[in-house]
């Protein structure tokens, strides 16, 4: 578990993250772990995900809701016109609503930031937590000078500040507890550059013990592979 984690978490917390880093699977087990904690209050969790129509949060939309937890984004409820970058304009309820906590998973690099834009008001400082998912394994994200380009460019072209780190580095299903460690070590130098908290360390829950990650195993959070379809593994 990690260490004050829904102290850290905002009522607002927005899931950036490059192509690649696992940043909807971090989002949707998020939001079944604030689920789970903050039963007493309501959960949502906005799929803004409108780059890429593969591996989106609303396609859990069952699992979800079965958790108790509303989903919005597309303006079409079928996973089939699901791609169309048709927002439904219920998406202001759980930013408006104080008594709902709200994860927003974001599409993609900059460009897919650049949807945040239209609701920055509803983004203040109080209550809102901006993440970024990092996979060291991603080309885009392989090491320092171009994981702290990647969030650069997040904050520019949002005026929003990424606060903390998410270090996900995988490789699917062959992930191994050494290319977990190395993300650590490439995500706490970026933390230490720029300033930015590491907020945890992600590992593939059934493919990687979290026995062998000892020497990080303060803020581990294990990920469920909801949004790998088996088909891919065959």
């Amino acid at each position: 578990m990690i260490n004050n984690l829904f102290d850290i978490i905002k009522r607002k917390a927005i899931v950036t993250g490059h192509y690649g880093s696992g940043k909807t699977e971090f989002a949707v087990s998020l939001t079944l772990m604030l689920a789970k904690h903050f039963n007493e209050n309501k959960t949502a969790i906005i799929d803004l995900d409108i780059v890429n129509p593969y591996f989106r949060s609303q396609e859990q939309r069952e699992l979800l809701e079965s958790n108790g937890i509303t989903v919005y984004g597309s303006a079409y409820n079928k996973v089939i016109t699901a791609e169309l970058p048709a927002l439904s304009a219920n998406i202001r309820i759980p930013l408006e609503s104080d008594s709902c906590r709200v994860i927003i998973d974001v599409g993609g690099n900059d460009a897919g930031a650049l949807v945040l834009n239209q609701f920055s008001k509803y983004f203040t400082d109080d209550e809102t937590t901006v993440l970024t998912v990092v996979n060291t394994n991603r080309p885009d994200t392989s090491d320092i000078d171009s994981i702290i380009k990647h969030i650069t460019a997040i904050e520019n072209i949002t005026s929003l500040k990424i606060s903390n780190i998410v270090n996900n580095t995988h490789m699917l299903r062959e992930t191994t507890a050494d290319d977990i460690i190395h993300g650590h070590d490439l995500c706490s130098k970026v933390c230490e550059t720029t300033g930015k908290k590491l907020l945890c360390d992600c590992y593939p829950e059934g493919v990687v013990d979290p026995g062998k990650l000892g020497t990080i195993s303060k803020n581990l959070m294990p990920l469920g592979l909801y949004m790998r379809p088996t088909w891919l593994d065959r």
